[in-house]
């Protein structure tokens, strides 16, 4: 059994030869808060200091992965016990959907704006094709009374035409129907994360003739509220 001296001495060695604390107690096993008081005159080289600095980075990254990994599990776990939770969606359930989907995310009428049409705008291609989808089974909104219009950052004008063909994959319709596309302008860096590989703008699903169409996704909704007792 070692002494304190000699765990003392061991320490200090293994501090010299470049080891973090935790090496260090691992092979001496005291107190951290005594190895903090051997060990905090011992000075360290610039490159042992290199060396420490480089594990620590390492052990972070290793620690980011782990967390990464168990992220994907839990999230797949879930996945995997909710399955059954909703089957067999009916068309009366879609159209109720469609309805909330469309207060969240639509154009309402205002006072100043009394005629506004249907327009629903977002960047998610699901929820894009939820809209579409409940457009036609729903409301039996025919093709040639849907058009689209993208909204671009100005960062990415150069791969419009690429952005173009995006939308027209997801939502089915011909890529003349995409010829619209509006920039959005700044004098500001941006500070948005997603305008890398996987950015493709704004889309604007836009209903002809269809100011009445709105005024009545503004009934279903206010009833909605008021079957719900929150009006």
């Amino acid at each position: 059994m070692r002494s304190k001296l000699d765990e003392k001495n061991l320490a200090i060695h293994l501090r010299k030869q470049g080891l973090s604390y935790s090496e260090i107690l691992r092979q001496v096993p005291v107190a951290k808060s005594s190895l903090g008081l051997w060990l905090k005159s011992v000075g360290l080289s610039k490159a042992q200091k290199q060396k420490l600095t480089q594990k620590k980075l390492e052990s972070a990254r290793r620690g980011g992965l782990a967390k990464k990994a168990q992220r994907i599990r839990l999230v797949e776990q879930i996945r995997n016990s909710t399955k059954g939770d909703i089957t067999g969606i009916s068309d009366r359930e879609l159209w109720l959907m469609g309805i909330m989907l469309y207060w969240a995310e639509g154009s309402k009428s205002k006072e100043y704006s009394p005629s506004t049409g249907v327009i629903f705008s977002n960047s998610d291609p699901k929820m894009i094709k939820l809209f579409i989808k409940w457009c036609k089974n729903c409301l039996k909104i025919p093709d040639d009374e849907i058009r689209f219009d993208i909204y671009l950052h100005e960062t990415k004008i150069a791969e419009s035409e690429n952005i173009s063909k995006h939308w027209s994959e997801v939502t089915g319709f011909n890529l003349a129907k995409f010829d619209k596309i509006y920039i959005k302008r700044s004098t500001l860096t941006p500070k948005r994360k997603n305008i890398g590989s996987t950015y493709f703008g704004l889309l604007r699903v836009v209903l002809s003739h269809s100011t009445n169409v709105n005024r009545k996704i503004a009934a279903w909704t206010d009833e909605i509220c008021r079957q719900c007792g929150v009006v």
